[in-house]
């Protein structure tokens, strides 16, 4: 008598495996309506200092045709956000150096992008926290990890009756410039 011979003396004889069912594939339905794409060749600027994430939305959003722009950081944000004139931007809470919200508020005093829909991402808790605490013009936030699903139902929210991304204003125009004079008076000594 061999070693696994004992063993299976002493084991006893092994159950046979229990017969697997598949069950029919429930279809699965994610939407009850078609998805509404922005227009083709819609420019989105993606701000984060995440390649991983980069990359994911890159691909996302070019699968619908839209023309991307990576900014790593503050400066490269602000930067390609005066020159290329993005549709959209998805902007990185926590960004080395400046953090997203110091972005945010510098697009919004420029008169060459306020109008620029904004989506707020990121993975950290507290700028979660901080992101629904404070009222400095972002249209709308998007928790990391996100899905595909998830990506396109924020921009269908900001689309208009042309398809294109538009500002969905927390407040009036007046109202964010006088939040942000009130936030550069608390900078200044």
């Amino acid at each position: 008598m061999g070693v696994f011979d004992k063993i299976r003396s002493f084991f006893g004889a092994a159950a046979p495996a229990p017969e697997l069912t598949v069950e029919p594939q429930v279809v699965n339905e994610r939407r009850k309506r078609k998805r509404q794409n922005a227009r083709d060749e819609t420019r989105a600027l993606i701000v984060d200092d995440s390649r991983t994430v980069v990359f994911a939305l890159k691909k996302i959003l070019r699968s619908a045709g839209f023309i991307t722009f990576e900014a790593p950081d503050a400066e490269t944000a602000v930067d390609l956000a005066r020159t290329e004139k993005p549709d959209l931007i998805f902007l990185d809470i926590i960004l080395p150096g400046v953090n997203g919200f110091a972005v945010l508020r510098t697009l919004r005093r420029d008169p060459e992008t306020r109008h620029i829909p904004v989506i707020m991402i990121s993975g950290n808790e507290q700028a979660t926290e901080l992101f629904f605490g404070s009222r400095i013009g972002a249209d709308d936030f998007m928790k990391k990890p996100f899905s595909r699903f998830e990506v396109f139902a924020r921009i269908e929210r900001l689309l208009d009756a042309d398809m294109v991304p538009r500002r969905r204003a927390a407040f009036p125009e007046s109202d964010i410039d006088k939040a942000n004079s009130h936030d550069l008076r608390e900078m200044t000594p």
